[in-house]
């Protein structure tokens, strides 16, 4: 087996030292009532970091925006409550010695009208398209546009006046920034439609808005993907060229990382070279990236639903691009799930006390 010593080597990302290169994933687990992540979240968090992990990435929460989410209980980043549950989080992981940011997830046009918190409040999207051909709402209008990216911005902010050490932005799997990005869900003529470079136009503002809020030098990760939950095939860049032209007005905007969302990290991105998405990502725009994917788990988890599962695999060819330099960071998701304490175990070259991931896990916040 190769050394894991590499995934325990310390990272600076812009002034936040992490004490090595696991991030856990961000996933969603509707366990906040009314949008307040309780003690029972806190908790959640705080194993994790007592397990190890170097940075936390929560699951998806709501910015400032009504139509933000389908689902009442997914947490809101706005508002009293929901901010005083976050700093309770943000006291529990800090007291094991973690790291933490909020993912800022807004869905767009997949929450259905009438669902979620709000559910007088219209659902969003560039072109009102659900996927190519299927149209299920009107266009963004200007100031829908603007309200959207100053809910980002809002809660950005707040989560740097609590003391978080970064936030992260949802624009991958078909949400809202997603759907720009997509020539299937954006049929736009104007300034935010047409070329690939317009198409990341909305997010480039948000990134924009975000970075006014929190200053020069709090981290801000952007998530993306190629493929969609609408399409698991689609491109948003079919070779590096277009990749490079895709990520450089996103760059330009202020990313300081970026999370590239693979559903298994050892696919190569485009054919003739072993990179992945992230390996391509940091090759072009010298940033630093987050694989994911599958990490020690046999089933990417579209198929591991299928099949009720996925058994522990080994992590040599994660290895193997960490130490040459292809990739910084690993977010483990599933795997973080049933084994809390993954890092410890993997350090310790513990692998067959590995549990396997299994659905009925996500029915208990442990």
């Amino acid at each position: 087996m190769v050394s894991t010593d590499v995934l325990f080597e310390p990272f600076r990302l812009k002034g936040l030292t992490l004490p090595n290169r696991i991030v856990m994933a961000p996933m969603t687990r509707s366990k906040s009532p009314g949008q307040i992540p309780g003690d029972d979240v806190a908790a959640y968090y705080r194993r994790r970091a007592e397990g190890g992990v170097g940075l936390i990435l929560t699951e998806g929460t709501s910015p400032e925006h009504c139509s933000a989410s389908n689902d009442g209980n997914v947490p809101a980043f706005f508002g009293e409550a929901a901010l005083a549950g976050w700093a309770n989080v943000l006291k529990q992981v800090k007291a094991a010695g973690g790291r933490i940011m909020p993912q800022l997830w807004h869905q767009g046009v997949v929450r259905h009208p009438g669902t979620g918190p709000y559910p007088d409040a219209p659902s969003m999207s560039p072109s009102g398209l659900a996927r190519p051909g299927k149209k299920v709402a009107e266009p963004m209008r200007r100031q829908d546009i603007d309200d959207v990216i100053s809910g980002f911005a809002k809660s950005a902010g707040y989560a740097k006046q609590l003391g978080f050490d970064g936030v992260e932005i949802h624009g991958a799997h078909g949400y809202i920034i997603d759907q720009y990005f997509w020539e299937g869900t954006n049929a736009r003529e104007d300034e935010y439609g047409g070329s690939l470079e317009k198409r990341t136009r909305f997010a480039a503002e948000i990134v924009d808005a975000v970075r006014a809020a929190v200053g020069p030098e709090f981290p801000v990760l952007l998530r993306f993907s190629q493929w969609k939950q609408q399409d698991f095939a689609a491109k948003l860049a079919t070779d590096p060229v277009e990749l490079e032209r895709f990520l450089v007005p996103l760059v330009d905007a202020g990313v300081d990382c970026f999370h590239c969302s693979t559903r298994r990290f050892w696919e190569p991105e485009f054919p003739g070279s072993d990179l992945n998405l992230a390996g391509w990502t940091k090759k072009l725009t010298g940033k630093p990236t987050i694989t994911v994917g599958s990490v020690s788990l046999n089933e990417d988890f579209i198929t591991a639903y299928r099949t009720k599962g996925a058994e522990t695999s080994g992590i040599d060819r994660l290895l193997e691009k960490l130490a040459r330099g292809e990739v910084d960071l690993v977010a483990v998701g599933r795997a973080l799930i049933v084994n809390p304490d993954w890092p410890i175990k993997v350090r310790s070259g513990k692998f067959d006390q590995l549990k396997p991931y299994s659905p009925e896990a996500l029915l208990a916040l442990d």
